[in-house]
């Protein structure tokens, strides 16, 4: 019983080392796509911001 073929989990392991593996590459990429979208969430916030503070200096600019 030296070959190890009635304990042999060598099959099991792996698996279990790819899925963590897979695990870690997929938290990866939904952590970079969330922060992607948030930055762009905060630019469009921006930007909206800037287009109503020019709409606001165009309106008080054509009221003198």
């Amino acid at each position: 019983m030296t070959d190890g073929d009635w304990y042999d989990d060598s099959d099991y392991e792996s698996a279990v080392k790819r899925s963590e593996r897979v695990t870690r590459v997929g938290w990866t990429a939904i952590l970079g796509v969330t922060g992607v979208v948030g930055v762009a969430a905060i630019a469009a916030v921006v930007v909206c911001l800037a287009a109503v503070v020019g709409g606001v200096y165009v309106v008080m600019v054509a009221n003198r």
